[in-house]
């Protein structure tokens, strides 16, 4: 098998799940509280992958206002039977629980129904479709079973494709392979009249790792594969370019060979803000189950800057809910909402994913047009995580400031009066944010963060960092148009560093709501 380039999807995907109808390969991602949900990428070699919609989006949205960002949409899985494309996932929401959904369609790229729940504890929903026809909804949930030797538990159930709902008994399939790790991310495979379940253990940090277990039936019992944990990172050390590696779903190719999707970050002196990214490793089978990565026993084929060349178009986002906006080449109106990017609600917020370690994202905001605004551009981890340079009108002129959250805490610096166009930049080095305003009459620095300010480590969750926009006033006030929207890996010595990569066109073409 050829060594590929990874990660394949560099940024914030986390939790991939793949199916493969004829010469076609689809991937499903978990979302959080991001709006569109779901985000469907398409690709013919499993190593270029090209957004084609999201499956949840218009009528199939759901609501995720009160939550928190790294609650919302966790783990959803995509599979095919007879012409029709399912996706089950959980809508996680905090002390209120979490809901298990199915959804259909039978064009991945359009519109999918509106989600109907099923009666599922737990999370990381998955379907498996036998040869008879039958199909097999599995999930992780708290171990309930009296003989359960791990926290947490697969378990099983028909769905019924006629009323989509869950039928006939509960089946408890295995409690996981290590001890005391609770166990996730289920996917049961047929090979050769085996049944094969693989899993996550360890967490989704250091200690991420895939395990399998195997069953004459597919109802079990399932025992587990010894050489568990099939694939990890969590012995390779601190050095090891991708780490937490986990969460793995197998596919097949039209030639007979096996890959799988897993997930890994690649932190920066220990610390990641890209999020969790895609990976692709070989996979082969033998009469026990699936070895992952034979020969090598990790990811393969991962460089320092090499995912960072990719140009890929905007996935432009917004938190727990639409947004008023039109994205027009390069400009990028957003109508105003007075929620605080602080808060739970949605703001008048829209971004991409960071993508790449060395970057530079920057708009130009019109001073003159600024009234009851706090508007500019933000690095953004969470809602007590973010660092944002915006504009602001006082009584005697409008100034731009840098202020935020770290961990909760308030974030303030000094402001600098402004007059005027004025681009408001930040670029990063990998290793460092820093924020600037350039006028005519040159560029100031507003102020330098460390990239750990804005890592996973520091703020916890489940997401990477977010470029984007705010505008940020009451609702009746004018909405405003961000010029020149880019965000591009730095190729001028006025933007930090030298370049290790193509640009990346800064905004989509067209007029919607997000």
């Amino acid at each position: 098998m050829r060594l590929v380039p990874n990660p394949v999807l560099p940024g914030c995907h986390p939790d991939p799940s793949v199916v493969r109808v004829g010469a076609d390969y689809f991937m499903v991602t978990s979302t959080f509280a991001y709006h569109p949900g779901i985000p469907v990428h398409h690709s013919r070699d499993l190593v270029s992958w090209s957004r084609v919609g999201h499956v949840l989006d218009g009528d199939s949205w759901l609501p995720l206002e009160g939550n928190t960002v790294s609650h919302g949409v966790w783990a959803p899985t995509i599979r095919h039977h007879d012409g029709v494309f399912y996706v089950v996932f959980t809508i996680v929401r905090g002390t209120e629980g979490a809901t298990t959904y199915v959804t259909t369609t039978v064009d991945p790229a359009g519109q999918w129904a509106v989600p109907t729940p099923l009666e599922a504890d737990g999370i990381d929903p998955s379907l498996f479709f036998d040869h008879d026809g039958r199909a097999w909804f599995t999930a992780a949930r708290d171990a309930i079973a009296p003989d359960a030797t791990g926290p947490g538990e697969i378990w099983l159930r028909e769905l019924d494709l006629g009323t989509l709902a869950l039928v006939g008994p509960t089946h408890v399939l295995w409690h996981g392979a290590l001890t005391r790790q609770w166990v996730e991310a289920p996917h049961i495979y047929e090979r050769d009249g085996r049944y094969h379940l693989i899993g996550a253990e360890g967490g989704t940090e250091r200690n991420h790792a895939v395990t399998a277990a195997t069953s004459d039936t597919v109802t079990g019992p399932y025992s587990t594969d010894p050489r568990s944990p099939l694939l990890t990172h969590r012995h390779l050390g601190a050095g090891e370019l991708v780490q937490n590696v986990g969460h793995a779903d197998i596919v097949e190719t039209p030639d007979g060979d096996s890959w799988a999707l897993v997930l890994g970050v690649r932190p920066v002196n220990g610390h990641h803000t890209l999020g969790r990214e895609v990976l692709l490793v070989p996979v082969e089978w033998d009469d026990r189950g699936p070895v992952l990565a034979p020969g090598a026993g990790r990811v393969q084929g991962v460089l320092p800057g090499l995912p960072d060349t990719a140009a890929r178009p905007a996935d432009w986002l917004s938190l727990r809910g639409p947004v008023r906006a039109d994205v027009v080449d390069d400009a990028i109106t957003l109508r105003p909402r007075p929620a605080p990017l602080s808060g739970r609600e949605v703001p008048a917020f829209l971004a991409r994913r960071q993508d790449m370690h060395r970057f530079v994202f920057e708009t130009t905001v019109e001073t003159d047009r600024i009234a009851g605004h706090d508007a500019g551009v933000v690095a953004f981890q969470d809602e007590n995580t973010f660092l944002a340079a915006r504009v602001r009108r006082r009584p005697d002129g409008c100034v731009v400031r840098v202020a935020g959250k770290v961990g909760g805490a308030e974030i303030v610096r000094s402001e600098v009066p402004v007059t005027g166009d004025v681009v408001l930049r930040i670029r990063s080095d990998g290793q460092s944010y820093t924020f600037s305003c350039v006028t005519r009459i040159g560029e100031d620095v507003l102020a330098t963060f460390p990239h750990t300010a804005l890592s996973t480590e520091t703020a916890g969750g489940f997401v990477g960092v977010l470029l984007g926009l705010v505008n940020e006033a009451a609702e009746d006030a004018e909405p405003l148009t961000f010029r020149g929207v880019r965000y591009a890996a730095p190729v001028a010595a006025s933007e930090g560093v030298a370049s290790d990569g193509a640009v990346s066109d800064g905004a989509g073409a067209g007029a919607h709501d997000q």
